[in-house]
């Protein structure tokens, strides 16, 4: 089979997987997705190369991800695991603050995910990231100090500060060791 012929193949299948879990006969799942009987029956025989539009209202009636139609479990990627070690870190406790980086590399620069741990008096400073950027900064230990433009705020252990990361901004330890998780969005 090619390519395309498994993809048609893997849809009609899952799809008429998804109708039957939903206990919806082929009249129901064509009133929902406001096509006919017979369409969506050639669709799950894979006798039909439906529309973009058409799976579309499919998988909205299925409430179902079109990818969930499509994508080849073997190809899945399972569960990547990066060890602590190979975890990439900037910084050292030594010099105040160590960031680890907890995104893919592929995400970077449009949604960021750090670790971040601080000394006494550690300090994190940052030049505006863009236009539309936040930040999210939950404390999970400790207290933390918060700046961004002209405002600043403690954060407590528990708490999450959402603020705007287009501006010259800071995360400062504040009375003793902290850690923390910060998310950076660049939309």
């Amino acid at each position: 089979m090619n390519s395309r012929q498994d993809i048609l193949t893997r849809m009609a299948v899952r799809l008429k997987e998804n109708r039957k879990a939903r206990n919806l006969s082929l009249d129901a799942l064509a009133e929902l997705s406001g096509g006919s009987r017979s369409m969506v029956s050639q669709i799950e025989r894979g006798e039909s190369s439906p529309t973009v539009s058409t799976l579309w209202n499919l998988t909205q009636a299925l409430k179902v991800d079109f990818a969930e139609l499509v994508e080849d479990p073997a190809q899945s990627r399972g569960i990547e695991i990066m060890s602590a070690a190979s975890t990439p870190t900037i910084g050292t406790l030594g010099e105040g603050c160590r960031i680890r980086i907890l995104n893919s590399p592929d995400q970077t620069g449009q949604h960021e995910v750090y670790e971040l741990e601080f000394q006494p008096d550690g300090l994190l400073e940052s030049a505006p990231h863009g236009p539309k950027a936040k930040e999210q900064l939950m404390v999970i230990s400790g207290m933390l100090e918060v700046i961004s433009g002209d405002n600043t705020a403690v954060v407590c252990a528990g708490d999450t500060a959402r603020y705007d990361a287009n501006c010259p901004h800071a995360i400062r330890s504040h009375e003793g060791r902290a850690t923390a998780f910060l998310i950076v969005e660049n939309s």
